[in-house]
């Protein structure tokens, strides 16, 4: 049974007027995750834009992060592209340098491809990674990649690839598809997307999460990844939270908590919400937690 993983914030990226990365606020709301019980960063995910984010401004960020003093160890790499070799050099760079994961989606482009080709395109991205392949997570969200990663792909990813994939980030929402996968694949490294069904997760043998509610609510989100801890405040403020576009909603809520407004900013083709939506989103939140520490 592999150690648990615990609770990686999936880090919001904060824009300046340019649409540039703003790094200093990014690394800084990294270390507030950290210090706040995360027990490592997750860059470039679906909460972080990654699929916005370019490979150049990956290395920038990764390298800001590493020279600012985050060890490689509590950093993990989304990986969200089509092409396979986008796919590896993207990855391939984040290993190099020491990240401790790698969270890897199916190719989203082209619909309906079915197992066998999924089971191709990670295949390819393994080959082209060569021995510098290792500690994957891969990613199901087909909400967003409309690619869904079935149990049964997974299960024959992990036999041809034992010591390359080694988890499994499960942000499909379907509680029985989750109750299925844990059942199947519990010697895996199984992350709940969800925050709903975080807690039962971890309870049938749940890793942790991947959280983009850790990015303003770390240490509540922590007792649900790490010991199980029903929270109905966190279930219920998912829900208000998905009333609005996920990311947007993320960022809004952390310019509430931060004060800063840099992180309402958000990459084309999103569009940030409202200033109403932010004010309803921020009163929810005050009545859920009666206060903005997290």
């Amino acid at each position: 049974m592999p150690s648990k993983f615990g609770l990686s914030v999936a880090l919001a990226t904060p824009f300046d007027g340019n649409s540039d990365i703003a790094l200093d606020a990014m690394i800084a709301q990294g270390r507030r995750c950290l210090a706040a019980g995360c027990g490592s960063v997750t860059l470039f995910g679906t909460t972080g834009e990654g699929s916005s984010i370019g490979s150049r401004e990956r290395e920038r960020v990764l390298t800001a992060f590493l020279d600012a003093g985050i060890a490689a160890e509590n950093l993990i790499a989304g990986v969200l592209v089509d092409s396979v070799e986008d796919a590896a050099i993207q990855a391939g760079h984040a290993l190099s340098l020491g990240a401790r994961n790698i969270l890897l989606a199916p190719p989203s482009y082209f619909k309906n491809v079915g197992d066998e080709g999924v089971f191709q395109w990670f295949s390819a991205v393994f080959a082209m990674l060569g021995d510098q392949a290792r500690d994957i997570i891969v990613y199901n969200i087909p909400s967003v990649t409309m690619v869904p990663l079935t149990v049964s792909l997974i299960g024959r990813l992990r036999t041809a690839f034992p010591h390359i994939v080694t988890g499994v980030k499960d942000s499909s929402g379907d509680w029985p598809f989750t109750e299925g996968l844990l059942k199947a694949h519990g010697d895996l490294i199984i992350l709940i997307g969800d925050e709903r069904h975080l807690t039962r997760g971890v309870r049938l043998g749940g890793q942790g999460a991947i959280s983009g509610m850790a990015n303003f609510v770390p240490r509540d989100v922590k007792l649900m990844a790490e010991d199980g801890k029903d929270d109905p405040r966190i279930e219920a403020f998912v829900d208000e939270l998905l009333k609005y576009p996920v990311v947007p909603a993320v960022k809004a809520m952390v310019a509430h908590q931060t004060s800063d407004e840099i992180w309402l900013a958000v990459r084309p083709p999103l569009v940030s919400i409202s200033g109403d939506g932010q004010a309803q989103l921020a009163r929810a939140f005050d009545d859920l937690f009666r206060s903005k520490a997290a």
